[in-house]
Parts: structure tokens; C-alpha cells; sequence
């Protein structure tokens, strides 16, 4: 049996997990030429929301965990800005924008819960 990793349990990881597939699909939609643009910027910044809370369930204090949180917070509200832009600019669908904002608040709800634990623990 493989190891279980703290971060492997924790829901806000799986569901931002679940997100960057969201992107990494939704993206493959989108113009050739926004490859290193729009496409790459968002990968980017979706992948780096979970591998700040993968990288901050290995710090010993709760004042770095919380760190973590919060650069993983503000990487959820680049992709949310990348979402609408890429919706305003035509590139999504109305149903997989909607899809998007949905898993967005989800792990949004749930990276400020697990901050406010961090900081209060």
C-alpha cells in the first residue's frame, strides 16, 4: 500500500484538484494562439493552488501553514479573474464558465475555512 500524504486527505486539495482538470479540459477549447497567453497563465496559476496546500501541510508551524493558504487564496482569485476574462472574451461556453465559478466558490469556502483553522489553532 502507497503512503497517504496529510495533503492527499484534505477536501480542499482534492477539489482543487479537481479544478485543474476543469482548466487543463476546458483549455484545450481555446485559440492556438493563446497557448502561452491566457491557456499557460491559467494552468499555471490553477496548478499552483494546489501545490501551496500540498506544500504547506509539510510546515511545522500554523502560522506557515496559513502562508501557504493564503498564496494558494490568492492563485484561486487569479484563475477567477482568468475565468471571467476568458468568458468575456468568448473562449468559454456559458454552462462550463457557470461549471467553473461553482468549483471556484467551492474551494474558496473551504481554503478560508481551513485558514481560519490555521490561524486560530
Amino acid at each position: 500500500m502507497t503512503h497517504v500524504y496529510s495533503f492527499e486527505k484534505l477536501n480542499v486539495w482534492i477539489d482543487s484538484k479537481e479544478l485543474v482538470k476543469m482548466i487543463y479540459l476546458i483549455t484545450r477549447k481555446f485559440p492556438e494562439d493563446e497557448k502561452f497567453g491566457l491557456t499557460s497563465q491559467l494552468r499555471r496559476a490553477t496548478i499552483s493552488i494546489a501545490s501551496n496546500l500540498a506544500e504547506g501541510t509539510s510546515r511545522n508551524t500554523n502560522k506557515d501553514k496559513a502562508y501557504f493558504s493564503t498564496i494558494a487564496f490568492s492563485s484561486l482569485m487569479e484563475v477567477l479573474n482568468q475565468v471571467i476574462i476568458a468568458e468575456e472574451l468568448g473562449y468559454l461556453l456559458e454552462t462550463d464558465y457557470l461549471e467553473l465559478r461553482g468549483q471556484i466558490e467551492k474551494v474558496s469556502n473551504k481554503l478560508n475555512a481551513l485558514r481560519k483553522t490555521q490561524l486560530i489553532g
